[in-house]
Formats: structure tokens, C-alpha cells, sequence
């Protein structure tokens, strides 16, 4: 009869890694204050605020469900362990064997969540891609990653809504703004922020050379509870009404009621062209807007704004954070964890979850700040 002593120890000292990182003691104390609050027979007067604590309350139950389940099943196993060993019973090893290594792969799976630091990782996150240095060719590169970051958002079962897009003028786009909504995913796709690189044979050369391409990707936590602490004079806006255009299929609505919001005193400009109307263009776009300034008044508290944003100045040789390479080899390489992979097809195909999860354990392992 095989001894699984030590593997139920090692599962038993996880359990109590996952109870401090899902902080299950302070899940547990503000269940019943949710459950009052949602008890209200005023709840729905202010439906933002419902949906964010109907949100609250499923990530809450989600994670104290998903702990219960794992203590039950560690505990069920060193039960079932215990009376295989007091009866020597060999026919019990290949049920023990096989609850322990799913067990591991369901702790490895979780742990991931331990790795989400930054203040705002559970949030949705809004993500710009900007052509770079490289014309055309820059441009069909912005377009290959934005379907790359909706293929991912699709397989995560996340929603990603596109905001504004703005075509190339020959092919691909010049950039655009979408929304990815779902749990962590700006922790998740902090990762993606920086410059990347592609290497391949041009499809725009007649001569089939070999061309390098640069896109940038920037990636902020969108937050809609920010009214409180980010207050705008309506005079320090300029709005722009204009009719929406390009690629984008049916992510895009073509209307005339696309709305483009600046912010004078900083310059910063967000736009939505995605709703059905004028009012809702305007509201969403202001919403991006508010998070944005909220990100840079972080900035200014904390004094690093590297920390914050990174430094994307240039888009152009040396200044890549990722480097796609299609041809003469296949590789895509990540230059802050240093993971490498040889498959960049399914890289572009949205398979990016090993990239990210790299790059958050270099964080980690490294002391850099999470954004």
C-alpha cells in the first residue's frame, strides 16, 4: 500500500495558502452585511450601484464555495487514505493517486490568483492598440493583435467591447479602444501593456521581404464608481461629434452619433463609437475618460508614473516588450519574463494565458510594482 502522507501534508498546507490569499475570513464576516444589502427594497433606486454589489456578492460566494469544496475534498482524501492504510488496501491506490493529482492541478490553477497584487487586478480593463513605426505593414500588425486580445477575451469567456477604431489607410487599422469585461481581467492583461514586435515576410511586398513591425498596447483599469474622486469642469471638455468609420465588422456600428471627449487640461482624448446613440456614445466615453484620470492622478500621488503606465515614448527598435517572430523562425518571446514559445499562430490565435501568467510571476519574483 503506496504511504500518500507527505502529498496530503503538501495539499493541506496549500489549503491554507488559498484560505490567506482568497482572505476567506474576511469573505466569510462580509457575506451577511452583502446579503443585508441586498436585502433592500431600495436597492434597485441606484442600479449601478446594485450591479456592483450583485457582482460583489457572486465573486464572494464564488470564492467560498470554490474553498469549501477543496477543504472537503483534502479532507475527504486523508480520510479515505487513513482507512485504505489501517486496512491495507492496495485497491484504493489508483483512486488516491488520481484525487491527488487533481487536486494539484485544481490548487495550481487557483494559485494563479495569489499572483494578482495591484489595486485594481479584479477589475475590467480598457486596452488601446496603436500602430507604430513600420506604415502599412504597422498597421496590419495593430489589427492582428486587437483580434488577438478578442480571440483570448473569447476563450476566457470574458466580454470585449470595442469602443472606437479607426482604419489604416491601406489595410489593418491605425488603433482602437475596447473593453474587456470580466473577473481579473486587468490583472491579466497588465501583461499585455508595452511595445510589441513582429518579424515576418510582408504580404504587402512584391518582392516577399522580410519586414519588422511595432504596435503598442496600453492598458488601464476601467473603473465606473469614480465619481467621487475624480470631479470635472464641463468647461475642460471639448466634444466632438462624428460619424463612425472603418474596419471592425460587427464589433462597430456605423451612426452618425460617435462621440470623441478631450480633456484639455491634460490632453487626454477618449472616444466611443460602439452604442446606439448620441447620450450613450457620450456617457461611456466619459466613463474611460474619468478612469483614465483617475490612473493618472494615482501617478501623480505615487510620483512614478513608470510604475503607473510604463514609459511607451518610442514604438520603434530597442523600445519592444515582446517580440513575435514568424519568420526566419518561429518564436515569440516575452523580454521582461523571458519566457519563450514556439508557437506563435496559437499566440495570435488568442492563446496567451502562459504569457501572462509568466509575466506575473516574473513580477513577483522580481519586486516589481504591479500597475
Amino acid at each position: 500500500m503506496l504511504d500518500f502522507s507527505s502529498q496530503i501534508t503538501a495539499l493541506r498546507t496549500r489549503l491554507a495558502d488559498t484560505q490567506d490569499y482568497l482572505r476567506i475570513a474576511d469573505l466569510r464576516h462580509r457575506q451577511p452585511q452583502l446579503e443585508t444589502e441586498l436585502g433592500r427594497p431600495d436597492l434597485w433606486d441606484d442600479a449601478a450601484a446594485a450591479q456592483i454589489l450583485q457582482r460583489e456578492f457572486s465573486e464572494m460566494s464564488d470564492d467560498l464555495q470554490l474553498f469549501d469544496s477543496l477543504q472537503s475534498r483534502v479532507e475527504d482524501l486523508a480520510t479515505l487514505h487513513e482507512l485504505a492504510r489501517e486496512e491495507d488496501d492496495e485497491s484504493l491506490e489508483a483512486e488516491l493517486d488520481k484525487e491527488v493529482k487533481s487536486l494539484e492541478r485544481d490548487f495550481a490553477a487557483l494559485e494563479l490568483r495569489a499572483l494578482f497584487t495591484g489595486e485594481y487586478d479584479e477589475r475590467d480593463a480598457i486596452v488601446d492598440v496603436n500602430s507604430g513605426a513600420g506604415g502599412v505593414e504597422a498597421q496590419d500588425w495593430a489589427e492582428m493583435l486587437l483580434r488577438m486580445y478578442l480571440r483570448w477575451a473569447e476563450r476566457r469567456g470574458f466580454v470585449a467591447d470595442i469602443e472606437s477604431l479607426n482604419a489604416g489607410g491601406e489595410a489593418g487599422i491605425s488603433s482602437a479602444t475596447f473593453v474587456v469585461k470580466g473577473r481579473n481581467a486587468y490583472g491579466l492583461l497588465r501583461s499585455e501593456h508595452g511595445v510589441h514586435r513582429l518579424v515576418r515576410i510582408s504580404p504587402f511586398d512584391n518582392n516577399s521581404r522580410r519586414q519588422t513591425s511595432f504596435a503598442s498596447v496600453k492598458v488601464t483599469p476601467f473603473i465606473e464608481d469614480v465619481d467621487s474622486e475624480i470631479e470635472i469642469d464641463d468647461k475642460d471638455l471639448r466634444i466632438d461629434v462624428y460619424r463612425s468609420s472603418g474596419a471592425g465588422g460587427q464589433h462597430v456600428n456605423v451612426t452618425d452619433s460617435a462621440v470623441r471627449i478631450t480633456h484639455l487640461p491634460t490632453g487626454v482624448v477618449t472616444s466611443c463609437q460602439n452604442e446606439r446613440s448620441q447620450h450613450q456614445n457620450k456617457d461611456r466615453a466619459m466613463k474611460t475618460l474619468k478612469a483614465r484620470l483617475l490612473e493618472l492622478e494615482r501617478a501623480k500621488r505615487m510620483d512614478k508614473i513608470a510604475e503607473i503606465t510604463g514609459d511607451q515614448s518610442s514604438v520603434n527598435f530597442g523600445s519592444q516588450d515582446r517580440n513575435y517572430v514568424l519568420q526566419p523562425y518561429q518564436q515569440v518571446k516575452d523580454l521582461r519574463s523571458g519566457l519563450e514559445l514556439p508557437n506563435p499562430e496559437a499566440v495570435l490565435d488568442g492563446e496567451l494565458d502562459e504569457l501572462m501568467e509568466a509575466f506575473l510571476r516574473w513580477q513577483r519574483t522580481e519586486g516589481v510594482p504591479a500597475n
